[in-house]
Parts: C-alpha cells; structure tokens; sequence
C-alpha cells in the first residue's frame, strides 16, 4: 500500500509530520488549505479510518499505526479546544 505523510501546522504554529498507511488522505485534505479544528479532527477521523480498514482489507488486520496517529491528532487538538477559531493548516503531502 502506498504510505505517505500529510505535513501540518497546528493553531500555535508548530509543525508535524503525520502518518498514514493510505493516500485516501488526498480525499479529505489538500495542500494549502486550513480547516477549523474540529471539522480537521473530524476528517483526519474518517481519513485515517478508511485507510487503517484498506490496510485490514489487504493484511487481515487493521493499521494500529493509523491509529496511533489518530490518537495524537485528538489529543493534540484537545490543547486548542479552548482557542476560539483555532485551524490547522495543510503545509503539504509526502509520498
């Protein structure tokens, strides 16, 4: 399956490198862009969802690096829960 890595910046402007297994992240993001927080949560959610099922598709298991960079999405995005209008922005895509 082809990986790649989606680069964002998060409210403060702090960058990150984040995983997935799939491009179905092209689906739900594209480069340059910046979303609202929750509606960034909410399609990182359902990219890397799709993506960790083509992987159990594929392998017969689930993604659980997926997963993991699902988890550090909602807990990173938790920090910002309190900032009014927080977005995150899309800086670019590796594949």
């Amino acid at each position: 399956m082809p990986e790649m890595r989606f680069l964002i910046r998060w409210p403060d402007g702090v960058a990150e490198a984040c995983y997935s297994p799939s491009l179905v992240i092209k689906d739900y993001f594209a480069p340059g862009e910046t979303y609202p927080l929750p509606d960034f949560v909410a399609r990182s959610r359902t990219a890397l969802n799709i993506a960790s099922e083509r992987v159990r598709e594929k392998y017969g298991w689930p993604c659980s690096r997926a997963m993991a960079q699902l988890a550090r999405i909602e807990t990173a995005a938790r920090a910002f829960a309190d900032v009014a209008d927080a977005r995150v922005t899309i800086d670019a895509f590796e594949e």
